[in-house]
């Protein structure tokens, strides 16, 4: 049985309440030994550091929406799996928020992608988060909806352990896609980010994924279940590495699309933000995060590869 610690968080209330606590442990980190916090006693005024949760403290984390959203934080053996946040008024996963390094990069062969055994729900509930704004196997509004279940914190990126695996197929991490879309663009996105850590690397990948929920104007539809569709999905990468820090996103529309050339769906984070509305890697010291997340979009590109 896996020792695993449970938060979820009311974003608006400085309180945990805490929906499963098997084992009181200390959070690890990323390869190179740290808990990836922001760094205390700096310049830092939008960040989620009055928060007392620590977790919410870690790089990857944006800026908590509070208000009618909740917190989740998926553990194993005192290792963050990933977060989630849920906005139980709009029913949706709005962000997954997650780390990539080398102990978590690499793929067990005893790990295979799971597969629901007779009985058992491919998609299962969130087992810690016990609201009726969530979705359940017994209310799953992705069946006969036309749309795929995509991950968000996708299963390939968690074959280390069986249950990191696993937890990736909980409804709460999981938004209603365009089966085209899922197994093309999407999935060769997926792929790129994993390629930006190898096997042996010191370096720590922190990733945000979602679709768009929070402006009408950027739904797809909505579906007779009242499962928002969004019209845009994104991500939003921070890399960390012996030189520092260096960001990017994806923004991209929901439609079947099989491109495998990912140069133009690029933007600079200051983009992403204004599009999403969210405030990504807001735990970064705010002369470091002003910096990274401002970048002329040909300067990322040239940062990440593209050019």
């Amino acid at each position: 049985m896996s020792t695993r610690i449970n938060y979820i968080l009311k974003g608006s209330i400085a309180g945990i309440m805490i929906a499963m606590l098997s084992v009181f442990t200390a959070c690890s980190g990323s390869s190179d030994g740290t808990d990836d916090p922001a760094v205390a006693n700096v310049t830092n005024i939008n960040s989620n550091l009055a928060n007392p949760n620590s977790v919410v403290h870690r790089l990857e984390f944006p800026r908590l929406k509070g208000g009618q959203s909740l917190v989740i934080t998926h553990f194993e053996n005192g290792e963050v799996n990933y977060s989630v946040e849920w906005d139980t008024v709009k029913r949706s996963n709005r962000w997954s928020a997650y780390e990539l390094y080398a102990s978590n990069r690499v793929w067990n062969p005893n790990v295979p992608r799971y597969t629901a055994q007779k009985g058992d729900p491919q998609y299962p509930t969130d087992p810690d988060f016990h609201c009726s704004t969530a979705w359940t196997t017994d209310n799953d509004p992705f069946w006969g909806s036309g749309y795929f279940h995509g991950h968000i914190c996708p299963s390939a990126d968690r074959r280390n352990t069986k249950l990191q695996q696993y937890q990736t197929f909980y409804l709460t991490n999981i938004m209603p896609q365009n089966g085209v879309f899922n197994a093309g663009v999407w999935e060769t996105m997926e792929k790129w980010v994993r390629s930006q850590i190898s096997i042996g690397s010191k370096d720590t990948l922190y990733v945000v994924k979602g679709g768009t929920i929070d402006n009408p104007s950027q739904y797809k539809a909505q579906t007779v279940h009242g499962m928002i569709i969004p019209n845009y999905y994104y991500m939003a990468l921070l890399m960390k590495n012996s030189k520092g820090y260096r960001a990017m996103g994806f923004w991209i529309k929901h439609e079947a699309n099989i491109d495998t050339s990912l140069a133009k769906y690029v933007v600079n984070i200051d983009t992403l933000e204004e599009r999403t509305g969210i405030d990504f890697f807001c735990n970064l010291p705010d002369d470091i995060e002003n910096h990274v997340e401002s970048l002329p979009l040909e300067n990322v590109l040239r940062a990440w590869g593209f050019n």
